[in-house]
């Protein structure tokens, strides 16, 4: 039986609002006692348990990136493409909403000193690497993170464990990128928190909304490169 689009739509939205409210709650919440190594995992593990619940719905994109690259492979169409990219920043925003209220619980806490997990380069990067570092890193690791999801993933990958390897892979790339830029490779997880801190975190996010997009592009052509054909 053919899954219902809405269901699909509202699948992604649960997705990413899972994503966005354990990844970015670790670091606003938990961080000062995890440090990057567990925010890291946090993220990572976020996704693996989503592929598992929300993948025979929706696939499990959660992310726009990854949605446009699979429409430019012509995997899905233009109009679940649109729904899905809506749906999942509708789910970010609503993972910000629910940390943001639940972060301002705390006397200590102070939204233009914690932050919400927001991204950002220069001033904004947690070690004050520049924009272009910013830049490169979002294209190139989210480019692997392509590669690794469209591998996993094929008919000819072990079956079942395409969940392990998408959700490590994004462990893997938080490790190196968060100091970069905090790690974005996901222009919805970017724009929830972005929303709510305001200013700079605005002013930023086109930089976590391009480079994303063109590093999922440029992974999913050279995985279609490789294959040939297929």
């Amino acid at each position: 039986m053919e899954t219902k689009p809405f269901s699909k739509y509202f699948a992604e939205l649960i997705g990413t609002m899972v994503l966005v409210l354990i990844g970015c709650g670790s670091a606003v919440i938990s961080g000062v006692n995890v440090g990057y190594l567990g925010i890291s995992f946090a993220f990572g593990i976020s996704v693996l348990i989503m592929v598992y619940a929300i993948g025979p719905v929706s696939g499990c994109h959660i992310n726009p990136a990854i949605t446009i690259s699979m429409f430019a492979l012509g995997k899905i169409r233009a109009k679940d493409m649109i729904f899905y990219i809506v749906f999942q920043i509708l789910g970010a925003i609503a993972g910000a909403g629910i940390l943001y209220y639940l972060a301002t619980g705390s006397e200590i806490y102070n939204p233009a000193v914690n932050g919400l997990g927001q991204n950002g380069f220069g001033l904004h990067s947690p070690a004050k690497y520049s924009m272009m570092s910013g830049l490169i890193a979002e294209i190139v690791f989210t480019a692997i993170f392509l590669f690794v999801i469209l591998g996993s993933t094929h008919k000819n990958a072990p079956a079942g464990f395409a969940g392990i390897a998408i959700g490590f892979t994004l462990f893997l790339i938080h490790i190196v990128v968060i100091p970069i830029t905090g790690t974005s490779v996901n222009p919805a997880r970017s724009i929830g928190p972005a929303l709510f801190i305001g200013g700079d975190a605005i002013s930023q996010l086109w930089l976590f909304i391009v480079a994303p997009i063109a590093g999922g592009l440029i992974g999913a052509f050279t995985w279609k490169l490789i294959m040939g054909k297929e």
